[in-house]
């Protein structure tokens, strides 16, 4: 087993935003000589997420955004100090973690696919550990 860690910067630009990251993954795969195995992408943050959703429509991000903001609101009666819970539930709710096939040397995506790097407690400089493993 043939295995490569990188921990990459992602650059978020407002307080709750969806990344497409697609072409960022892409080119660590390239950048491999793994063919055949994982991708796992993980966030070491507890106001960050990372997801898979459609890349084809840009209102699908606007909806997501909109639905999560909706579902846990910012001004609510949050007990945590910082005043930020509503984006550590959004990070729970998506997730901190996705595991993406490779075969060919190319990402198993359905058509509609990309890569999400949703931001939830913003701007800030990010990280996202990826790990391509064969």
């Amino acid at each position: 087993m043939n295995s490569i860690t990188k921990t990459l910067q992602i650059k978020t630009n407002h307080p709750e935003e969806m990344l497409n990251i697609t072409s960022i993954v892409e080119k660590e795969l390239n950048k491999s000589s793994i063919k055949t195995g994982t991708i796992t992408l993980f966030v070491p943050h507890t106001t960050a997420a990372v997801t898979i959703n459609e890349n084809a429509d840009p209102d699908v991000k606007k909806d997501i955004l909109f639905g999560l903001e909706k579902s846990f609101p910012k001004h609510q009666e949050y007990k945590h100090f910082e005043g930020n819970s509503f984006a550590h539930i959004k990070s729970s709710v998506i997730g901190v973690s996705q595991t993406l096939l490779v075969d060919h040397g190319k990402i198993l995506l359905g058509k509609w696919q990309g890569i999400y790097y949703c931001e939830f407690d913003g701007p800030r400089t990010r990280e996202l550990i990826l790990r391509i493993t064969s």
